[in-house]
């Protein structure tokens, strides 16, 4: 995994805060230019949670190229947390932070950088994230800082725990603030979206186990057929969201997976289902919660069937909090222009473990616009995945130019 050269940035910036904002405005050719070979290099490459090890081996190396001290292993062994260091070592520490994971999805995009790995690729535009975060420490390293910047590359968001893990192995030492961005091809390039509040929602992962009684496929009188018993299952679970939730409260139940039986003239003996749930309300999740309970507990009764359910550790809902979406927001005023400052509407129902790092101290994402005009490509968590590598000059810009309002706001 190479990048074509190393980063020389053979460029005059103005160092004073006050010089900040034309500097920032866009990335330029040479800066553009070096994220789109790091993109590619990752996206030809992707790995899976918590392997991310050659994906972390070329941010070490780039980071040595800017002279920028970092500490790796973190987060499970393939995270990085990196620090320039400003005001003399004084004053406030914001963090920006970039995922890095790929997904178990064999590619169909065609692209001349498609991965090379069969089965899995980036289809959710980390390889991205982590091509503008080094694009911002570029940019942060050659300005006057009035405090320090922790930038902070995590493994294993799209099983949910990374940032969990690296918070444990204390990423977040000395951190006042914290930022993050994630692209999203629902909007043009040049605009980002930035809201206060609930953003994502959170997210309950379920695995349901049935035990019926096996026998022949003529004879189901003598049998309980797990089979019937999950396909009832999966039905009635959407009653839930349906009759059971203020349609005004975003909600979903939904089986992602579905296995029983060995062949086909033999009623299934067992079954199992797994799924997610993903709500964007308190209330709103504790009362699915409860109702699939009482579903799973009528099936069984009606059926007799034996049927468990177990809930495995889930997403907190990513939050944001006023400060720093106020800061967020001044940033992307300056960066992209107030009319292109858009709101995503309603909550996202997709889970984001940036959630974790809110938990602890104040904290903001916000989207990039990374839709493509031409071509066609599907969408996140698909085999056509891809965006318009634009987006760079302005999600680097953004990280960049966030950590400087944060670092004076705070000061």
């Amino acid at each position: 995994m190479q990048v074509d050269g190393p980063l020389v940035l053979k460029r005059h910036l103005p160092r004073s805060w006050e010089n900040t904002l034309e500097m920032l405005f866009l990335a330029d050719k040479t800066l553009f230019s070096w994220m789109c070979d790091i993109r590619r290099a990752l996206h030809r490459e992707p790995e899976l949670a918590y392997r991310e090890k050659q994906t972390s081996a070329l941010i070490a190396r780039e980071l040595d190229t800017l002279g920028i001290p970092f500490q790796q292993g973190l987060g499970g062994g393939t995270g990085i947390r990196a620090e320039i260091t400003g005001g003399n070592g004084h004053g406030p520490t914001i963090a920006l932070r970039a995922d890095m994971d790929g997904l178990p999805i064999t590619e169909e995009t065609g692209l001349p950088f498609s991965s090379i790995r069969p089965g899995i690729m980036h289809a959710c535009g980390h390889d991205g994230h982590v091509a503008m975060l080094l694009g911002a420490a570029a940019l942060l390293n050659d300005m006057e800082l009035p405090g320090n910047v922790v930038l902070l590359f995590q493994p294993a968001e799209e099983s949910g725990n990374g940032a969990a893990a690296m918070i444990e192995d204390h990423v977040l030492s000395g951190v006042d603030m914290i930022f993050s961005g994630h692209i999203d091809t629902h909007y043009p390039v040049g605009e980002i979206t930035v809201d206060d509040g609930l953003i994502c929602s959170y997210t309950d992962p379920f695995t349901i186990s049935i035990h019926g009684s096996g026998g022949h496929a003529a004879r189901p009188h003598e049998a309980i057929d797990s089979v019937v018993v999950a396909s009832n299952l999966v039905m009635n679970m959407q009653t839930l969201i349906s009759r059971q939730i203020n349609p005004a409260h975003a909600a979903v139940v939904t089986v992602g997976r579905m296995e029983a039986g060995t062949v086909h003239n033999v009623i299934a003996e067992h079954a199992v289902l797994e799924g997610t749930i993903r709500s964007a309300h308190r209330e709103t999740r504790e009362r699915i919660l409860q109702g699939l309970e009482r579903v799973i507990q009528g099936a069984a009764d009606m059926c007799n069937a034996e049927i468990r359910i177990k809930f495995f550790d889930g997403l907190p809902a990513v939050v944001n909090d006023m400060e720093s979406t106020a800061i967020a927001r001044a940033a992307a005023v300056d960066v992209v222009g107030d009319t292109r400052v858009v709101s995503q509407g309603q909550p996202s129902l997709g889970g984001e473990d940036f959630s974790f790092y809110q938990q602890r101290i104040p904290g903001c994402m916000v989207r990039f616009g990374g839709r493509r005009e031409q071509g066609v490509a599907g969408p996140a968590h698909s085999a056509r995945f891809d965006f318009d590598e634009e987006l760079f000059r302005y999600g680097a810009s953004w990280l960049a130019h966030v950590a400087h309002r944060a670092l004076h706001s705070l000061k």
